[in-house]
């Protein structure tokens, strides 16, 4: 393949991945979309920027295991970027050099080579643990006479109760409780757009319908958020911010009647804790995992710090378990920039 011939086919293939591709066959997560078209912009700037090529001279060589390296260092070196970050980027960068693989053969050699790129070691961050008695301290806390202090006891509640991350509560409409029938629940919208039902207890509920009458009023609707800003409309959810800044006020005052309570305590804790709970009362690491939302096992095993002997044991149970059960146009680009092929059309 020409030079001249080569750069147009990289070009196009880049574009094509974002607007096309990865939309289509990868996910449907506008964030993890970003995620892809910010990878791609920024590793085609460092190859405009730092080396030189553009639309007109890029080719197989720019994606190369030597200059991805180069890369991988000037993000950590010159940029100052965590390990954690560099390596996001480099998994989103071999997902596009697995799809020019598919595109045409000869290039599937750059895949592999990226793949053997080590990534970079990162340092394990524990999550504070936060003890039963601790997240007894802190539900005690909120103000039950005012509409914050009953919004704020809520979200602690439903946080504990369910293990939902922070994005998946911020996004519950009134719509998505079922506090009726024998199984009352919730739904929540996960990573990649996956829906997960949690199911909630009686005091739960019960707390959840006290709230709802007295900040949603008789006849709710629906399509409102749960947790809305106080500082704008119904229709605008409360941020993660403010969230987060409450919790540290009621850490603040929970610790001076209980020690295990942390001063700096995050909203992620409580989906931590109600995990390591459900394990120090018996619960299967499998089941755990599903309530999680994880995909994979392992990713439970990592989050819970589970030894080797207690994987090995979940991995029998699971077995047993399962034994017992018998394209949008392609413009080209005529300024010979790199960074405009990863537009999403």
């Amino acid at each position: 393949m020409k030079s001249g011939k080569e750069a147009r086919f990289l070009s196009k293939s880049i574009s094509e991945f974002i607007s096309v591709y990865a939309p289509a066959h990868l996910t449907d997560s506008e964030n993890t979309l970003k995620s892809y078209q910010a990878t791609l912009s920024k590793y085609l700037g460092f190859l405009e920027d730092d080396k030189g090529f553009n639309t007109q001279t890029i080719s197989a060589e720019c994606f190369e295991r030597p200059i991805i390296e180069e890369w991988m260092r000037h993000m950590r070196n010159t940029e100052h970027l965590s390990p954690d970050t560099c390596n996001i980027r480099l998994g989103g960068l071999r997902t596009y050099l697995k799809y020019l693989g598919t595109r045409e053969v000869k290039y599937k050699y750059l895949y592999s080579e990226a793949v053997d790129i080590p990534l970079m070691k990162i340092e394990k961050k524990k999550v504070s643990g936060l003890s039963k008695k601790a997240v007894k301290a802190l539900m005690a806390t909120p103000n039950q006479s005012t509409s914050t202090g009953r919004r704020d006891l809520v979200f602690m509640i439903i946080a504990y109760g369910t293990a939902a991350r922070m994005s998946e509560i911020l996004s519950i409409k009134v719509g998505h409780l079922f506090l009726e029938g024998s199984k009352p629940h919730v739904t929540v919208i996960g990573k990649g757009n996956k829906v997960r039902t949690l199911y909630l207890l009686p005091k739960a509920v019960a707390h959840i319908r006290k709230y709802l009458k007295t900040a949603h009023g008789d006849n709710p609707d629906p399509e409102r958020f749960l947790f809305y800003s106080r500082n704008g409309s119904k229709e605008e959810r409360i941020s993660s911010k403010a969230i987060e800044k409450r919790l540290r006020m009621y850490a603040e005052k929970a610790h001076e009647k209980c020690n295990d309570v942390p001063l700096d305590l995050h909203a992620h804790q409580f989906r931590h804790a109600r995990a390591s709970h459900w394990l120090e009362e018996g619960m299967n690491i499998v089941e755990i995992s599903v309530l999680l939302g994880h995909e994979q096992l392992a990713t439970t095993m990592r989050y819970l710090d589970i030894s080797t002997d207690d994987q090995i044991k979940a991995m029998a149970t699971l077995e047993d378990e399962n034994d017992s059960r018998v394209s949008a146009k392609w413009k080209n680009n005529n300024n010979g920039s790199l960074k405009s092929l990863v537009a999403r059309q």
